[in-house]
């Protein structure tokens, strides 16, 4: 009689975990120990000299990387947002309902640039879904469009990645 009670207890206190494993998967429930802010410094991937410094919003969860910055209006230069994926893997951005142009910026697992697309607003009518960017990542960066050659970036540089 112990043993069944038991085993009934530890059936579902696995229940629960595997429950519980899939609502964050799911991004349903942010978990606390993500980040919301953080500073990306780019450097040179030659001279290590700073080329940019970038204040983000972080987006870590599947909810906010679907809806990354469509939310907002506008980016000033030096603004931006990270999206962090838990492994380096060939990933492809859309322009899903932005209002404005991009530069997305693929970093790999080892903090490289492995390639910067410009990336325009869906025009009126058009569906920004169609509009598709792709690049090896486990980090993806996104900044005004033209910031990333204002201030030098380029694939093979690197960038320092400092949560809030």
């Amino acid at each position: 009689m112990a043993l069944e009670r038991v085993q009934k207890a530890l059936l579902a206190v696995a229940a629960v975990g595997v429950i519980a494993m899939l609502v964050l998967q799911m991004g349903l429930v942010t978990p606390p120990w993500t980040e919301d802010e953080g500073t990306v410094r780019v450097v040179d991937g030659d001279t290590g000299a700073g080329l940019a410094t970038v204040d983000v919003e972080v987006a870590d969860t599947p909810n906010e990387r679907y809806t990354g910055l469509s939310d907002h209006e506008s980016l000033a230069d030096g603004e931006g947002m990270l999206f962090v994926h838990g492994d380096e893997d060939e990933r492809t951005y859309v322009m899903r309902e932005m209002d404005f142009d991009i530069d997305i910026v693929f970093v790999g697992a080892d903090g490289e640039i492995t390639a910067i697309e410009h990336a325009r607003a869906p025009e009126a009518g058009e569906d920004g879904e169609n509009l598709e960017y792709s690049g090896e990542a486990k980090w993806v960066l996104e900044v005004p469009r033209g910031y990333a050659t204002e201030t030098g970036m380029e694939p093979g540089d690197e960038i320092e990645i400092e949560y809030e």
